[in-house]
């Protein structure tokens, strides 16, 4: 007798929502918003609309075809060359991108308990680091990301009644998300949020979701039904909150300006909560984001690189911890390094992974065509277009920023002649004594 038991269709999409919804997101929003106005509102909208179909395909591949991306690259690619080349191009994109998401978490984390008790970010990125240590090596940390949640949401929702409270300009907001423009100097933050909401990482961790959250519903095709529901209210709801913290910031400062840290930021709240509560309320929120994406960046590039590679996938094994050990090291000694300047070092986190995003999102489109996966759920022309369309924007404004760094570091200094001295009026100085 078939099961009728039918799950209700959330699940796994607010992993994908909660991964973009970080000190990523919350610096690269504000500062488009305190910076630009509402004129980057369109880049979260593309990049919404980018992660629901990057997210759809993976979804289908752990569905139907019951693998991971990480295990599927592995399969797609048996000769020893070309698996080799795969695999190492994979290794390389998620162990980077996992590790300057990394530096970019415990630099949110740690800016918002410095702005809460005054003791200094540093510390905190010491004591963040050893803390998500030993949540993944101990394991059990479901409680605590539970409630790190539950902050993360409140202060969501208070984001999106300040976006509100604050009076928005509607008309300036609907033609910053028909208008795809980039005013100058805007360039960095368009990229930062593409990769805050474009979440590499999230194409591995979704697919193996997706396989134990319905792994007792034996309706393979109403399991895809909710399953792509789910991913598109759960992304629906982050992209809103970021474009709710874009306009909040967008409304509270007037004039453009530079977001320098935490508490610039906070500002964004007082209209929901006064110059009181806004610091506390946004301190807890960009702590709890900050702490539970440091334990999960970490965690997921294991999980991507040992299917990859073909190695045991068990938490307690050797060589996946070696792993996420890795990535949580290289996050904390980059996030200590450059810990005076936070917001550029979140911005350009983020960035950096925009600039690999292309490089997963093409592994995926492959995989998502093959037939002997997925059958008749391969891609079809509209995701195949659509995914096409999606990497060659992003690789667009990569390749833009990339060009006009590389122009800024070999472009000649060109010294200003001096100006000459005015000659001394007679009487002036020691000669006219």
């Amino acid at each position: 007798m078939a099961n009728k038991k039918r799950r209700w269709p959330i699940g796994p999409g607010l992993l994908v929502a909660a991964a973009f919804i970080g000190p990523g997101t919350v610096t690269a929003a504000s500062k488009a918003g305190a910076s630009f106005g509402y004129a980057l509102i369109w880049a979260v909208l593309f990049s919404v609309v980018a992660t629901i179909v990057l997210q759809e395909m993976a979804v289908r591949l752990g569905l139907i075809a019951q693998q991971g991306l990480g295990e599927a690259i592995r399969g797609q690619f048996p000769g020893a060359f070309s698996r080799f080349i795969a695999c190492g191009l994979v290794v390389f994109a998620i162990g980077f991108g996992n590790s300057a998401y990394q530096t970019g978490n415990l630099t949110g984390a740690a800016q918002g308990l410095d702005l809460l008790t005054g003791w200094g970010a540093i510390w905190w990125i010491w004591l963040l680091g050893f803390v998500a240590f030993a949540v993944l090596w101990l394991g059990g940390h479901g409680w605590l990301e539970r409630g790190l949640i539950v902050l993360v949401l409140a202060m969501s929702c208070v984001f999106v009644a300040a976006a509100a409270l604050s009076r928005p300009d509607l008309v300036a907001l609907a033609r910053g998300s028909v208008v795809p423009y980039v005013p100058p100097g805007g360039l960095a933050t368009v990229l930062a949020l593409f990769g805050t909401t474009i979440v590499p990482y999230n194409l591995f961790l979704h697919a193996s979701a997706v396989q134990k959250h319905w792994r007792d519903e034996p309706d393979r095709e109403l399991a895809l039904r909710q399953a792509r529901l789910d991913t598109l209210l759960a992304v629906s709801i982050g992209g809103m909150i970021t474009v709710a913290i874009i306009a909040s910031a967008a409304a509270v400062f007037v004039e453009p300006r530079e977001i320098s840290g935490a508490a610039d930021m906070a500002a964004q709240l007082r209209p929901a909560l006064g110059s009181r509560l806004a610091p506390v309320l946004f301190s807890l929120g960009l702590f709890a984001a900050g702490l539970s994406s440091a334990i999960t960046a970490p965690l997921a590039a294991a999980y991507a690189v040992t299917g990859v590679l073909g190695w045991s996938r068990e938490p307690s094994d050797l060589k996946f911890r070696a792993i996420w050990l890795i990535v949580l090291l290289t996050g904390v000694g980059f996030a200590v390094s450059v810990g005076k300047s936070p917001v550029a070092t979140i911005i350009a986190a983020q960035v950096a992974n925009a600039i690999i995003l292309p490089l997963v999102a093409v592994f995926l489109l492959v995989i998502a065509n093959q037939s002997s996966l997925l059958g008749t759920h391969r891609n079809r022309w509209l995701s195949n277009l659509l995914g096409t369309a999606i990497v060659t924007i992003v690789v667009v404004f990569a390749g833009w920023k990339l060009v006009g760094t590389f122009r800024s570091l070999f472009s000649p200094v060109v010294t200003p002649p001096a100006v000459p001295e005015a000659p001394s009026a007679p009487g002036d100085g020691a000669n006219g004594a």
